[in-house]
């Protein structure tokens, strides 16, 4: 059964100007209440910018929302607009005007480009009155609560989605918001994030999803599956029945969330889609990852996730859970940069740094939340390049002693760049290496009968020295972690029993070169 969480609202950012009491204040082009740039696959097809460069509007209505999209020169006029206050279904009525399409009851972002809408002063909270983004481009919501939207019963709004993308959607990035419910489908809510019918270019991070039956879902249907491209990251999933999210088709890159109390079940891999879920920490929950209620597969490519109290449920023709040892089936391949925290201190993150009003802190990789500076001006998106971690173990600079037991072992891997083989990284030739088909992948040397390593020694082509930033060594026999680290050279770790061991490169810059892979007992 669920458990009914209190409903926790955040309120208060630093108070810019104070907004008129009724409608609309304008201002001449100014920086935005923005903090940051867009990560990850809105950084893709262009980046993802908002408003930025447009004349910025403090709205405290609804209806001054919709006025002041209905007021720009065009539909891609840029605009950001500051709303404080609460959003309700008294104070959001439909507008009319050539740049814009709006209805009562709901905000719509409908048919435009080049938006931002972000909460400032002591906060804004859209209450019962959801936001409906639909045939629309380059979007930003930021630090905004929207809370209890309903589908059914007394008012409805959105079809009952906190925020719902549908019908050829674009670069959108929706930050350090809360999304919550107070129950699930019997009691009138729907989703809280949900994405269909053609909606590609998407990143929710550091946002608290709570209180629901569903998070979300990409997809509406088995056979609606031309969405794709969404990251979540350094998300808080709290109390939530399923969906977290639900994928069908589309590629989903899942990484530093932290999950707390899935009921039923979690990230619902389906019809084809794939999903890279990355050090995550997944908490007093069942089913957390998977293909369920349908036969329609979907596959995963997981490591560095910690499972604390999570239960199983049975497989059958349309329940297949990821675990209880969860393995990938698949891989992905992220075309972005992006620092990676460690599971075991995602929850410290996140709780710092997720949701509305919390001084839209950011995590930069060290597990240690940073308030970043504002950027609304930037002209594209910039994001960081994976950094060290200071507090993982470093190379040990000296060269390894003993026989290289990669010598007459066997090679394989995630993936190959054109040119490049899995074998050349035991062929003792510094002048050749494997490369991966992305900025990231996987390495592996096995044997055909268990063998004892403690030792490995990662040595970087030339010219390529430096540009492995983060990894992790796992037991690719177990999926334990041995360790984890940044940078190339002697690695060290517990012996192992193993056949087979693998060097997963979670960071780089540049593209990564491993020309030699050498494994020792110690």
């Amino acid at each position: 059964m669920r458990r009914t969480v209190a409903l926790r609202l955040h309120a208060g950012l630093a108070t810019m100007a104070v907004a008129a009491a009724t409608g609309v204040v304008l201002s001449m082009p100014e920086a935005s209440a923005v903090t940051g740039s867009a990560t990850g696959y809105a950084t893709q097809n262009g980046g993802t910018t908002g408003g930025a460069g447009g004349q910025t509007v403090r709205a405290t209505t609804g209806t001054a929302i919709h006025e002041a999209l209905c007021g720009r020169a065009s539909s891609s006029t840029p605009i950001t607009i500051e709303v404080e206050g609460t959003i309700n279904h008294g104070n959001t009525s439909k507008v009319s005007g050539g740049s814009c399409s709006t209805a009562d009851g709901v905000i719509e972002l409908k048919q435009i480009s080049n938006v931002t809408i972000v909460g400032v002063g002591r906060g804004a909270v859209f209450d019962q009155v959801g936001i409906h983004i639909r045939e629309a481009s380059n979007i930003i919501v930021q630090n905004v609560t929207v809370r209890n939207v309903k589908k059914s019963g007394s008012p409805t709004s959105n079809g009952g989605d906190a925020i719902g993308m549908e019908s050829k959607v674009r670069n959108v990035w929706v930050d350090h918001v809360t999304l919550e419910a107070s129950g699930g489908e019997s009691e009138g809510f729907d989703g809280l994030f949900d994405m269909k019918n053609d909606t590609k270019y998407v990143t929710l991070s550091y946002s608290v999803l709570r209180n629901s039956g569903r998070g979300g879902l990409v997809g509406s249907s088995e056979s609606d599956v031309s969405n794709g491209f969404i990251t979540y990251h350094h998300n808080l999933y709290e109390n939530i029945d399923s969906r977290t999210p639900l994928l069908r088709g589309g590629i989903a890159h899942i990484y530093n969330n932290h999950y707390v109390s899935i009921n039923e079940s979690g990230i619902n891999s389906r019809a084809g889609a794939r999903a890279k879920v990355d050090n995550n920490y997944f908490e007093d929950s069942k089913d957390v990852l998977g293909t369920f209620y349908t036969d329609a597969a979907g596959y995963w490519q997981v490591g560095g996730n910690v499972f604390d109290n999570v239960t199983w449920s049975s497989r059958s023709a349309e329940n297949n859970p990821a675990g209880p040892n969860p393995q990938s089936n698949t891989t992905v391949s992220i075309p972005y940069s992006y620092s990676l925290d460690r599971a075991d201190c995602v929850p410290g993150v996140v709780s710092q740094t997720a949701g509305a009003g919390k001084g839209l802190k950011v995590s930069d990789g060290s597990c240690s939340p940073q308030t970043p500076t504002p950027t609304p001006t930037d002209p594209a998106p910039t994001p960081t390049d994976p950094g060290p971690t200071p507090t993982d173990p470093a190379p040990t600079p000296t060269q390894p002693s003993g026989t290289n037991l990669s010598v007459g072992a066997g090679s394989d891997g995630s993936g190959k760049a054109d040119g490049t083989s899995y074998g050349n990284v035991r062929d003792g030739d510094m002048r050749t290496y494997w490369s991966p088909a992305g900025s990231t992948g996987s390495i592996s040397i096995k044997w055909d009968s268990a063998t004892t390593v403690s030792r490995i020694n990662i040595r970087e082509a030339s010219g390529s020295e430096g540009s492995i930033r983060s990894w992790r060594v796992v037991n690719h026999d177990t999926g334990a972690v041995l360790t984890s680290g940044s940078g190339a050279g002697v690695i060290t770790f517990p012996p192992a029993s193993l056949r087979k061991i693998t060097f997963e490169i979670t960071g780089s810059s540049g593209t990564p070169k491993v020309a030699e892979y050498e494994t020792y007992a110690g």
